[in-house]
Order: C-alpha cells, then structure tokens, then sequence
C-alpha cells in the first residue's frame, strides 16, 4: 500500500502542509498559524491523516538549515519524536531551487518548494 507524502514547512509567518497520495495527487494544501497551540498538535495533524487515508504517511520537515533558524528551533523544541506507527517524519533542509507552481489546488499561494521535497526526499 503507498504511503501519503507530506510536506511541513514552518516559518515566522505561517506553517504550510502539503499531503499528496502519490507523485501527482494533491489531497491536503493548508497555510497554518505560525506555532501550533500545543505540543502534541504536529503529531495528531499526521495521525488523524494517516488514519482518514488508511495509510502510513512519510513525512519531511522542511527546516531552515542554520542551526538557530526559527523553523529549525521551533519545531524540535515542539516536535521532537521522529514518528510512531503511523508516520514517520524526516528533517531536510528547506529547498533552494523552486520549480513552476502547478495549479491543482488554488488560492493557497505557492506550494512547488514542498512538492519538490515530497518528490525528490519523501518519495525515495
């Protein structure tokens, strides 16, 4: 059974998800406050996911990569397992490259950077 990819990409202003079943599907885009409410809420995000698919999701954190960036210290101070039965999450570097947005969900903004993680990090 194919796992959903999804992407978590934290920043100062907001924390984009993506979720995608396979390498062309999008099933899940959302732009989140900045800092979750509570520190159980990333990992009850990727269940209630996994558990509405029926299916495991493998998961990329997409942190900035200095060490003192605020996606990278926010998210291992609230997130700091790497994942359970039902996902698995990984940390990658935020992506430099940015490829043409694809219009398959709109009004969300741009999203291409999280699909070229999925698609080159998660999808391996």
């Amino acid at each position: 059974m194919e796992s959903i990819w999804m992407g978590i990409a934290p920043s100062a202003e907001s924390t984009r998800v993506l979720a995608m079943s396979g390498a062309s599907e999008t099933i899940l885009k959302a732009r989140l406050s900045r800092a979750p409410s509570h520190p159980r809420a990333m990992a009850t995000l990727l269940e209630a996911i996994a558990l509405w698919q029926g299916r495991t999701v493998r998961a990329a954190l997409c942190a900035d990569a200095s060490p003192n960036g605020y996606d990278t210290s926010f998210f291992r101070a609230v997130f700091a397992d790497d994942g359970g039965p039902l996902y698995t999450v990984a940390w990658v570097p935020s992506p430099g490259a940015r490829r043409p947005a694809r219009r398959d969900i709109g009004g969300m903004g741009a999203f291409a950077d999280l699909r070229e993680v999925l698609l080159c990090e998660v999808a391996r």
